[in-house]
């Protein structure tokens, strides 16, 4: 606490947590400032989801005969979408940029230890359709499922929004 004298008149002011009790008229000393609040807790829609599974309607099959089909496909970044326009290969054919792009985002395919371009062009025509409405999907649009409550019983579930599942056209 500080206290300082006025010149003229004499009179002091205080700058502080408190004056004494004998100039504020108050026997009760003043509350303590309360400490900030702490952050909330994450709530389970504030955390962002990078990975999303999937599962190919065929499969990848490998040089040995293993069919791949579950994978898991990361959120695109920037750069992921600006790297493949220095591509040779999509400068002399823009639609080899889908194959370039989802063997960036595809970071799991069975027990394959690598996904690359290189398998993404070597997958059927439908499970290459399949990655690219998936892309889409979780890139573009979002996912398409809310967490809601059963109005009756209060338990927690999700609704599927879109009308049909991740990747189906």
């Amino acid at each position: 606490m500080r206290r300082t004298a006025a010149r003229s008149g004499g009179a002091v002011s205080y700058t502080g947590a408190e004056a004494p009790a004998e100039e504020t008229g108050a026997d009760l000393p003043v509350p303590e400032p309360m400490p900030a609040p702490a952050p909330a807790p994450a709530r389970q829609q504030d955390v962002l989801r990078t990975e999303f599974p999937f599962q190919l309607p065929r499969g990848y099959v490998d040089e040995s005969g293993t069919v791949h089909r579950d994978g898991v496909m990361r959120l695109s970044t920037a750069r992921d979408e600006l790297v493949p326009l220095r591509d040779v290969r999509v400068q002399e054919n823009p639609a080899f940029l889908s194959v370039v792009l989802l063997g960036r985002v595809i970071t799991r395919l069975g027990t394959l230890p690598l996904v690359h371009d290189g398998i993404v062009e070597n997958m059927f025509a439908s499970d290459l359709a399949f990655l690219q409405d998936f892309y889409r999907q979780i890139n573009a649009e979002g996912h398409t499922r809310a967490a809601v409550n059963c109005p009756h019983c209060s338990e927690a579930f999700e609704v599927e929004l879109g009308g049909s599942r991740l990747g189906e056209s």
